[in-house]
C-alpha cells in the first residue's frame, strides 16, 4: 500500500500487515512529521438487484420498523458507551503523540551531542597530527596547542579521579 505524508513531499510503500485495523502513528523520514494513519475501508462490490431482492428488502424494512422502538432502547446505552470510548481514545492518542514528539526531540538532541563530541575529538587528533606544519605557518599557535593539550590531560586526570 502506498501512503503519502501530509506534507506531500514523500510517499511510502508500506506492507498492509504493519498497519492494524485501528490504525497507528507513522513518521515521515523526510520531514520527521508524525501523524496517525488508519486504513480506509475498501470499496464494496456493487450489489446486483433483481425483483426478488427488492421484495425481500421491503419485507425486511417493514420488520425493522416494527422493532424500531426496541432497537432505540438498546442503542442508546451502546451509543453513549461508544462516545465515551472515542473520547478516551482521542485523549490517549494525543498523549501518545506528545510522548512520541518528546522522544523524537530528545533523541535528536543526543544525536547532535554525539556528533559534536566525535567531531571535536577528530579535530583534536587532526591538530595533533598536523602540529609541526601548522606551527611553521602560524608561530603563535604553538602556545595555544600546548595549552590545549595540557587542558586535555587535566580533563583526563579529572575523569580518572571520578572513577
Amino acid at each position: 500500500m502506498i501512503i503519502e505524508c501530509p506534507c506531500k513531499k514523500k510517499k511510502f510503500n508500506i506492507d498492509t500487515n504493519l498497519i492494524p485495523a485501528e490504525g497507528r502513528n507513522l513518521q515521515c523520514g523526510s520531514c520527521d512529521r508524525v501523524w496517525f494513519y488508519k486504513k480506509e475501508d475498501p470499496i464494496p462490490e456493487p450489489i446486483q438487484i433483481n425483483e426478488d431482492n427488492v421484495i425481500q428488502q421491503n419485507k425486511d424494512i417493514d420488520k425493522l420498523n416494527d422493532d424500531k422502538s426496541k432497537d432505540q432502547l438498546i442503542k442508546q446505552p451502546v451509543e453513549e458507551n461508544k462516545k465515551a470510548k472515542s473520547k478516551l481514545s482521542i485523549i490517549n492518542e494525543t498523549e501518545n503523540k506528545s510522548k512520541e514528539i518528546k522522544k523524537t526531540q530528545s533523541s535528536k538532541f543526543f544525536s547532535y551531542l554525539i556528533v559534536f563530541i566525535i567531531s571535536l575529538g577528530a579535530l583534536i587528533i587532526l591538530l595533533d597530527t598536523l602540529k609541526t606544519p601548522l606551527i611553521n605557518i602560524f608561530p603563535g599557535l604553538e602556545v595555544l596547542l600546548f595549552n590545549l593539550y595540557e587542558t586535555l590531560k587535566d580533563i583526563k586526570l579529572f575523569i580518572m579521579d571520578l572513577s
